[in-house]
């Protein structure tokens, strides 16, 4: 069905626009199990790598008509589509700009033990205990896609990774591997050690640089909170506390420390698979 042929959502106040603006709020999100997907690049990848998740697809005349091959693939997926006005866009959104499309989508966690089981040999994981700051955990989450890391495992003390601001830091990469949330750190390390993923923390009092650490087997990157980065109990846990090397600023910005330990396993593996 094209955009001539839908119904056009013109009411912002309406009690759908209402539902979907609602998923701003994280207990609308926990009662509903859904979230909210904001732009063409997130809509992309949620339909590309999750498209069962996908619920629904809202979008202006004009987003259609410039992106017409994402709602080709939510129509193949069967994924329901609304026309929107611009002022029912804007009234959906957490942005100011989504840029002419949202989309409802359903929780893409998965528990604990079924993501574990699927770690590899040498594959590397992201744990991040007590990250507060949205932008930071969601850049996190684009990093460890771009640089091939197996899963990401969210403490119960961290962000909802839903939060929409969260979501679109992701830019997709949400979508892109297995992610479980909600899990106490001290459970979280553990179910890491019982399967034989070595714990490396990532702080700026480690006694090994990166570039000396051991990368060569599976293991996780265990990173803190934004302020004040892992508790004494947490650094005690891990096999290892590695820092990384700081030529004149006093410390790095968490996704950008991540970024930095996350190319380098990324690199070892490279360098591995080439010999």
């Amino acid at each position: 069905m094209s955009a001539a042929d839908r119904p056009l959502l013109s009411n912002p106040r309406s009690e759908r626009v209402k539902q979907v603006a609602a998923l701003g709020r994280r207990a609308a999100r926990e009662r509903s199990g859904t979230f909210l997907v904001e732009g063409p690049q997130a809509v992309r990848e949620l339909l590309g790598y999750a498209a069962s998740a996908a619920r629904a697809l809202y979008l202006t005349a004009t987003a259609e008509e410039r992106h017409a091959e994402i709602a080709d693939v939510a129509l193949a997926a069967g994924v329901p589509i609304w026309t929107c006005t611009e002022e029912v866009l804007a009234a959906m959104a957490d942005t100011g700009a989504p840029q002419g499309m949202v989309a409802v989508a359903d929780r893409v966690d998965a528990p604990l033990p079924d993501v574990l089981d699927a770690i590899g040999d040498g594959d590397t994981v992201v744990v991040l205990t007590h990250v507060r700051d949205p932008g930071n955990a969601g850049t996190v989450l684009r990093g460890a896609s771009a640089f091939g890391a197996a899963a990401v495992l969210v403490s119960d003390a961290s962000v909802d990774v839903y939060n929409p601001k969260v979501v679109r830091s992701t830019v997709g990469a949400l979508f892109h591997l297995p992610v479980s949330i909600g899990i106490p750190v001290a459970e979280l390390l553990e179910a890491c050690r019982e399967r034989g993923i070595r714990l490396l923390a990532a702080d700026g009092s480690g006694s090994t640089p990166l570039p000396d650490a051991d990368l060569s087997g599976t293991h996780a990157w265990v990173m803190g909170n934004e302020a004040w980065g892992l508790a004494p109990e947490v650094l005690d846990g891990c096999d290892q506390v590695v820092s990384i090397p700081i030529a004149r600023a006093e410390s790095l910005n968490l996704a950008m420390a991540a970024t930095v330990c996350l190319h380098a396993s990324a690199a070892t593996r490279a360098s591995r698979a080439r010999r």
